[in-house]
């Protein structure tokens, strides 16, 4: 149950929620939780909520032009020129903590194929995880697992 809850905290904490899914890792590590689980589910947690930026992002143009869309077109478009200048590799940044979640809703925008798109973030994603769970080993002095 504790590792399905930090899967869907790391989904929040991957869209627009307020969620800290770091916390609960720290917590579970510290209890002595699976590392391999703890990392699998925050990794698969928060690489689906970022493939839910991306489905929004996908629908900004069905909204663009109504008046209560938050965004301007002008807004819109420096987004896209900023992502073009780096392109879907800029997806492996989608886990900073600043940013990440706007990277991943313009990754939407502009149609990033989604095998692409899973792959880049996943990979962004789980390397987070993974530093995540190593500082806190360090930092706990908690015996880490293979």
């Amino acid at each position: 149950m504790a590792y399905l809850t930090l899967f869907f905290t790391a989904l929040a904490a991957a869209t627009l929620l307020p969620a800290y899914s770091e916390i609960l890792v720290g917590g579970m590590v510290t209890q002595g939780y699976s590392l391999w689980w703890i990392w699998l589910s925050a990794t698969a947690g928060n690489t689906l909520g970022s493939v839910v930026n991306g489905v929004i992002g996908r629908q900004v143009d069905r909204f663009k032009h109504k008046r209560w869309f938050p965004v301007s077109e002008l807004q819109l478009e420096k987004a896209r020129n900023r992502f073009n200048r780096y392109g879907q590799w800029s997806l492996l940044l989608g886990w900073l903590p600043i940013g990440g979640d706007a990277l991943t809703l313009v990754g939407g925008i502009m149609r990033v194929p989604w095998l692409n798109f899973v792959v880049l973030v996943a990979i962004g994603k789980g390397l987070r995880y993974g530093l995540v769970i190593w500082l806190i080993l360090e930092a706990s002095g908690v015996p880490g697992s293979p």
